[in-house]
């Protein structure tokens, strides 16, 4: 026989009750608040602010919460990355920093996942973006990491590295601030102008072997073609032959004209933003970030930007530029979709002009350079001429770059000649062949 049981409800019982109901909904709308926030990692402090409004403005479009953490400062922001990684807590959307091989081993991970079919949606989303950007987060056939042929980053901006002159100063040593040397041969003049007039010419960050590779590598292209260039990291070239000393002779012309502001061999690069913002030096090899550096400086500044001096008329100056700042989507994230979205809202004309007026970054997006202002215009000019050792066809062994690098500081604070230079690079270049 069944048996039904009557069990009585009371008011404490009913509270409790109401009280369990009123838990699981709140759970459940937390749950669902969750699955619709699309998490971004950042490092990046200038754009918090822009990354905050965009992010409600989205909102208010889609309903879909993103929600940006920031961590800084990128040495920071990486060990983070590189943690989550191992722990597989990676967010939805976040940024890997580094060169070619540090993405390719995230993508080989299975944590970033290839943008290209999405790329080509929406009446091709791609063609909206700067090719120059999006290389550097493209992996080719045959690429040295066995990386599967994709794209696999939404770049957020773009940067060009040329040279900058303080218009004042240049006036000062009686220079026309309209007119910025544009060979070697003029570049020499106007430093000993400057000199005349008490002005240390040139400023940089070259305590930071990076930017030596960048300014010697520009040179480098110019003097020998880039085919050569490369076939010197292919081995097929050394680097005692006369095109690469001749490059490195140029940096002990410098030091012999002492064009370079004292203790800038050792001096890392916001150093020298500070000395050329306080018009301690009239010029200085810099990238575009510097405009929103100089900007929070020495708001008055004024200059302009100009392709390094070319040398040889042979070959065109090739500037180191690319993609600034990109974002990865975490090819695990159950939001992948709704990640892949925002980002291309993200990059979309009208949020681009925002992050740019906001952060005087170059936009990624072709279509909003009308609203650059003047200095960045000048640092847009010549995207088509950029190259990047990321998007490099061969890459040479970081050892041989480091003993390239610091060669060139020993250069130029008088320590050894570019022969001596060229012979050690070379030794190290053959030692890390046959490690190969």
């Amino acid at each position: 026989m069944n048996k039904h049981f009557f069990i009585p409800v009371t008011a404490a019982s009913l509270i409790l009750m109401l009280g369990v109901l009123g838990g699981c909904a709140s759970n459940t709308d937390s749950a669902i608040k969750k699955a619709e926030t699309v998490t971004v990692w950042h490092w990046m402090s200038d754009r918090e602010d822009a990354f905050i409004d965009l992010a409600k403005k989205y909102e208010a479009q889609t309903g879909i919460t993103i929600k940006f953490d920031l961590y800084a400062p990128s040495e920071s922001y990486s060990q983070k990355v590189k943690a989550a990684a191992q722990t597989k807590t990676l967010p939805d959307i976040f940024g890997v920093l580094g060169e070619s091989r540090d993405l390719a081993s995230f993508i080989k991970s299975g944590f970033v996942a290839d943008l290209s079919e999405s790329l080509a949606e929406d009446g091709n989303w791609r063609d909206k973006l700067f090719d120059k950007a999006l290389e550097v987060n493209q992996f080719k056939a045959g690429n040295d990491y066995g990386v599967k042929p994709g794209i696999y980053g939404i770049p957020l901006d773009m940067t060009t590295i040329q040279f900058v002159y303080n218009k004042a100063l240049f006036r000062q040593a009686g220079l026309d601030p309209e007119q910025p040397p544009r060979t070697w041969q003029e570049f020499i003049a106007a430093a000993h102008a400057l000199q005349e007039a008490g002005i240390p010419p040139l400023v940089s960050g070259f305590g930071e072997i990076w930017m030596l590779d960048a300014l010697s590598s520009n040179w480098a292209m110019n003097i020998m073609g880039e085919e050569k260039f490369f076939d010197t990291y292919r081995g097929r070239v050394k680097y005692t032959d006369p095109d690469w000393i001749q490059v490195l002779s140029l940096f002990k012309e410098m030091a012999d004209e002492n064009i370079i502001a004292s203790g800038a061999v050792t001096m890392v690069n916001k150093t020298a933003e500070q000395t050329f913002a306080n018009g301690r030096a009239a010029m200085a090899f810099n990238g575009s970030w510097c405009v929103n550096v100089y900007k929070g400086m020495n708001p008055t500044l004024d200059y302009a930007a100009f392709v390094p001096p070319q040398v040889s008329s042979a070959h065109s100056i090739k500037i180191w530029g690319g993609a600034g700042s990109s974002f990865m989507i975490n090819d695990k994230s159950p939001r992948k979709l709704e990640a892949t979205k925002f980002l291309k809202w993200l990059a979309e004309a009208d949020q681009q002009s925002i992050l740019s007026n906001a952060t005087n970054n170059l936009p990624a997006n072709r279509t909003s350079l009308k609203d650059l202002s003047p200095i960045l215009a000048q640092f847009a000019d010549d995207i088509d001429n950029t190259t990047h050792p990321n998007v490099y066809p061969v890459h040479e062994d970081h050892r041989v770059l480091e003993a390239w690098s610091k060669g060139i500081q020993s250069i130029l604070i008088g320590e050894k000649t570019p022969e001596q230079v060229a012979q050690e690079v070379q030794a190290t270049k053959e030692r890390e062949m046959r490690r190969t």
